[in-house]
């Protein structure tokens, strides 16, 4: 008798043992960001969910877990990250307050919402949009805040622009026939699931760039989470591109509607399987390009960028930019003439090819003219009125090409009141600069 009792002892420690470590592997599988604290928004509650098959139909196992798991190990990262633009790209205006830049404090015939209408603001840097809420969907609301020139512009996309526009037709002024969730919101957020209308948060959060991280929480490495610093330069770069730039999908429409954003891409697999970039049509000037082929407007940074000399001798976005945030505009590693330095010295192979930077810019120390973007990096794509965010090719436009292709070149774009005859003349009688270039 006693020992079958010492039999029936130790099967039931090992049956223990078992559901134990079987409990233990499904929990560490499965984090939620409620196991840790509440998420940042409140207009939709995360949902953990599997992100869409990739190309080839192979599932993923890992699960997204928002980003304040993520805060138990990286907390410094964490804390730099939560005050960056990509961390607040939508913000519920009930949630924080502060974060409304419009003037609602006086009527304007333009803005016909009020605050307490408003789900989510869009943006704070250049323009600040309203999302409306209806049944499971956002929709912008009619009126734009420019926070440059603060003043109300009116939002409504108009004809012959954009791709998706026959997709979602409309009446002048009225955006309720275009939802966010297709249009925006896979950009605005990670992990939006096309089926549930639903995010694991909302905002650039950690998993965007690093891919879900359950497995990684559940075994901290390296071989556990993508580290965009360890991929080849397209995958690397691709992190960026999969939201700065103009393009449509590879696929559409899903589940009856038309994306315009790269559905089912996640770091990790390859960008091209799920989007295509928006066409140029050289000589031609288009909603999106300038008839050289440069961009036109915003969010086309990466447009630009994959065809720069940079972008073929493999630097990365975040060569130049930490979306973890710094204290410098745009999130550069380092003020931007210093960054430029770091890699084109004077007389260096990568040049400028003078003794100076200033026998480069032929402008004085210190001044505007000598600053490397001012010239390579020209502030020429529209994002909202007379507001303008700056070329990301990399080249220098010259005069002779702004009267060809009708696009600005940098020399009068600053000297607004000379012409480009004026200015081709400046640039002959310059030394060191050769005459076929300035054609």
């Amino acid at each position: 008798m006693i020992r079958w009792n010492r039999v029936f002892v130790v099967l039931f420690i090992v049956m223990v043992l078992g559901f134990a470590v079987a409990l233990g592997d499904n929990l560490r599988a499965q984090v939620t960001p409620a196991a840790i604290g509440p998420v940042r928004l409140t207009a939709n509650p995360p949902k953990i969910a599997t992100p869409e098959p990739a190309a080839n139909g192979a599932p993923l196992k890992a699960r997204y877990v928002g980003s304040v798991v993520c805060q138990r190990c990286h907390a410094a990262l964490y804390e730099r990250w939560s005050h960056t633009r990509m961390a607040n790209v939508i913000t519920d205006p009930k949630a924080n307050p502060s974060a409304v830049l419009g003037d609602f404090s006086k009527p304007n015939p333009l803005v016909n919402f009020s605050l307490d209408d408003v789900a989510f603001v869009y943006g704070t840097k250049w323009k600040q949009r309203y999302f409306l809420r209806s049944g499971n969907d956002y929709y912008p609301a009619n009126a734009q805040w420019d926070v440059t020139n603060r003043t109300w512009r009116t939002y409504h996309v108009q004809p012959n622009t954009e791709w998706w526009l026959p997709h979602y037709p409309a009446k002048p002024g009225d955006n309720s026939t275009r939802p966010t969730g297709p249009l925006c919101d896979g950009c605005h957020s990670t992990n939006y699931d096309v089926q549930t209308k639903r995010v694991t948060e909302w905002n650039v959060g950690c998993e965007r760039c690093h891919g879900p991280g359950s497995d990684h929480v559940a075994k901290p490495g390296k071989a556990t989470i993508v580290d965009p610093s360890r991929l080849n330069y397209v995958a690397a770069n691709d992190v960026c591109l999969q939201c700065h730039t103009q393009g449509k999908p590879t696929e559409n429409p899903h589940n009856g509607q038309y994306y315009d954003w790269p559905v089912g891409y996640h770091v990790g697999l390859e960008l091209k399987d799920f989007w295509t970039l928006e066409e140029k049509h050289l000589g031609e000037t288009t909603f999106t390009h300038y008839a050289e082929g440069t961009a036109k407007k915003n969010r086309m940074q990466a447009n630009d960028y994959v065809d720069s000399l940079m972008y073929r001798r493999g630097v990365t976005c975040f060569s130049c930019h930490d979306v973890h945030g710094t204290s410098h505009n745009a999130d550069l590693v380092k003020p931007p003439q210093q960054l430029c330095l770091t890699c084109h010295g004077p007389n260096s192979p990568n040049g400028p090819r003078a003794a100076t930077v200033e026998e480069h810019t032929h402008h004085a120390v210190g001044s505007r003219g000598s600053q490397c973007v001012e010239c390579h990096m020209p502030k020429i794509e529209q994002t909202i009125a007379d507001v303008n965010v700056r070329s990301h090719s990399f080249k220098f436009i010259t005069p002779s090409m702004s009267e060809q292709y009708k696009i600005p070149n940098p020399c009068t774009v600053c000297h607004t009141s000379q012409t480009n005859e004026w200015a081709k003349e400046q640039l002959k009688n310059w030394s060191g600069v050769s005459p076929w270039r300035v054609q």
